[in-house]
């Protein structure tokens, strides 16, 4: 049987991100991001906004990325896979945590501090908004402009057909 692990958010980073490296030089980014819920509560019909926060991981280059470009108040969406783990508080006694580990991110609401505001240059890690973990995708290169094909030229118009010129051949 088949299996999908796979998170959405889209949300806002409720601190600076934590970066750390481990002892092979790879960068390590934590983050953590609010979403909100928005409803009507059926009793007194007020309208009532119930925010979630989510722990984010990132690895390797996206971890440096992130780390470079994201702050507090910074607006993303982040594709990724939920990871539970298991640990021991200070007090001994176990317990788990589940976060999400990052596998492509996008920057949101354009760029503060990096000069104009335009995120539609198709992503990547040249300056876009959109940053992809290993294995990254090849952007495919341009397509060569060429000119439009120029138009087929129009056949002649068929006289209509008549009916007496019609042979009495029909097998029907």
């Amino acid at each position: 049987m088949a299996s999908v692990n796979k998170v959405i958010i889209v949300g806002n980073l409720g601190r600076d991100p934590e970066i750390r490296y481990m002892p092979s030089g790879d960068a390590i980014a934590n983050i953590a991001v609010a979403t909100s819920y928005k409803s009507k509560d059926r009793n007194t019909g007020e309208q009532k906004e119930q925010t979630e926060w989510h722990r984010i991981s990132f690895f390797g280059r996206l971890a440096e990325i992130v780390g470079q470009y994201l702050k507090k108040g910074s607006s993303v969406y982040v594709e990724g896979r939920l990871q539970t783990r298991k640990y021991t508080d200070k007090d001994g006694v176990e317990k788990y945590a589940t976060d999400i580990i990052a596998e492509n991110m996008q920057m949101l609401g354009g760029r503060q501090g990096m000069g104009g505001n335009d995120m539609d240059d198709g992503g990547g890690y040249g300056g876009g908004g959109g940053y992809e973990a290993p294995p990254q995708r090849q952007a495919p290169a341009p397509r060569p402009q060429m000119a439009p094909p120029a138009p087929a030229p129009r056949p002649a118009p068929r006289p209509a057909p008549n009916f007496s010129d019609m042979d009495d051949d029909i097998p029907f």
